[in-house]
């Protein structure tokens, strides 16, 4: 069995590993196209018909990889959480921790789903901007599960990490 201190540790990556994760999620959100660059695209290229979406397809292509990267990285997370968390969090909060797990690797399938299915070329307007509400309407949808679930794990591992410091202080106060 660990000891505190080990556990303490543990607690501490796990923590640090969702300021990582959280970098990860505004990378997605910076590479959504949006209606602000849609219009300095439109200013700045008058000659802009949907047919000529390089610059879109470029945020599309960045949009890709960074799911990609978030994707691994939230699946190497995930496993070391299995692993160490069980002993920390008990059967009932394990398996609820899990399920969200399980939600947020979902929604990134379906968020790579819709950008790999997006196209560009040939559309008006008009189906431009309805792509580009879907696409940010997922990725927004995948930033609000996955900091929902981070500030909810947070909270539970503070809670442990505020008793096991607790204990820790007592220990040393009272050795002689």
């Amino acid at each position: 069995m660990l000891d505190d201190f080990a556990i303490l540790r543990r607690i501490e990556w796990v923590i640090d590993e969702h300021e990582t994760i959280r970098k990860h999620i505004k990378l997605v959100g910076d590479s959504v196209p949006d209606r602000e660059a849609l219009g300095s695209l439109r200013r700045s290229r008058t000659d802009w018909v949907p047919n000529q979406p390089e610059i879109l397809a470029e945020n599309l292509k960045k949009l890709q990889q960074t799911l990609g990267f978030l994707d691994d990285g939230l699946k190497n997370h995930f496993a070391f959480e299995g692993k160490n968390l069980p002993p920390l969090c008990g059967d009932l909060l394990m398996q609820a921790l899990l399920m969200e797990h399980g939600e947020i690797l979902g929604k990134i399938d379906e968020t790579k789903s819709v950008v790999a299915n997006s196209r560009l070329e040939g559309m008006t307007e008009e189906e431009f901007a309805s792509q580009e509400s879907q696409i940010q309407q997922v990725v927004a949808g995948l930033f609000q599960l996955v900091e929902g679930h981070t500030t909810n794990e947070e909270v539970i591992l503070k809670m442990i990490r505020r008793v096991l410091e607790t204990k820790t202080k007592r220990k040393t106060d009272s050795s002689p």
